[in-house]
């Protein structure tokens, strides 16, 4: 059994995909201490300069909870500034027109969510469907999870895994285990609508480039 300890970040990346496909069992640490330099809450966007972050603002007192005890901070106006940063730099994308209404729709909907781990899984599984990706692998949450353990050796041996991954470029904010294997991927390099290539761009910048035919660089990954 191949496992892959991740957190549960907003829009995953290729590498994100790459490493799902791999496993058999996915372990979601929602348990585990929010950070900001996770991507639980941001995600990087191609942008003419290179590349920036989008951001969902965490309350001041809840930064030292676990993920699954974070709320988003709703004074500030946070949803208009991602979608002007989305239009901004994906306007002229093949496919923005054509998923930018539901996009908008379902980042327009965290009003309706007080903690940040609910809206996270809605809109990362929502950008999933639009690829029209599917996974073998079972997704397990560690709080429901008996045999979890915040050291990932210790979880490895736990669940009588043969392997495990762990999230590409973590280092800074996830326990990082001695006998994790790491993951074989070669970054494909895709046409962005800006010259040159930058890497580990969210699965927003395939979406609005390729639309449904996301599977030319997805089918490269697995």
């Amino acid at each position: 059994m191949i496992l892959s300890i991740l957190q549960p970040t907003f829009i995953p990346d290729l590498q994100d995909l790459a490493t799902i496909m791999a496993s058999d069992l996915v372990v979601l640490q929602d348990t585990e201490s929010w950070s900001r330099k996770s991507r639980v809450h941001r995600a990087k966007i191609r942008t003419p300069e290179g590349t920036q972050y989008i951001n969902i603002p965490i309350r001041t007192d809840d930064r030292k909870n676990s993920i699954d005890q974070v709320r988003i901070d709703h004074t500030v106006i946070w949803i208009p500034q991602i979608l002007k940063s989305l239009e901004y730099n994906y306007s002229n994308s093949l496919y923005y027109d054509f998923y930018e209404p539901e996009i908008r729709s379902d980042l327009e909907s965290a009003k309706e969510y007080e903690f940040l781990l609910p809206f996270v899984l809605m809109f990362r599984n929502r950008v999933f469907r639009f690829l029209e990706v599917d996974f073998n692998a079972e997704f397990v949450f560690a709080s429901e999870l008996d045999q979890y353990d915040s050291d990932p050796d210790l979880l490895f041996k736990n669940l009588n895994a043969s392997q495990y991954f762990q999230e590409g470029g973590s280092r800074h904010y996830q326990r990082q285990g001695l006998l994790k294997s790491e993951l074989d991927f070669d970054h494909p390099t895709y046409r962005q609508h800006y010259d040159g290539f930058e890497e580990d761009c969210c699965l927003l910048d395939l979406l609005f480039q390729y639309g449904p035919e996301n599977f030319q660089i997805v089918d490269k990954i697995q």
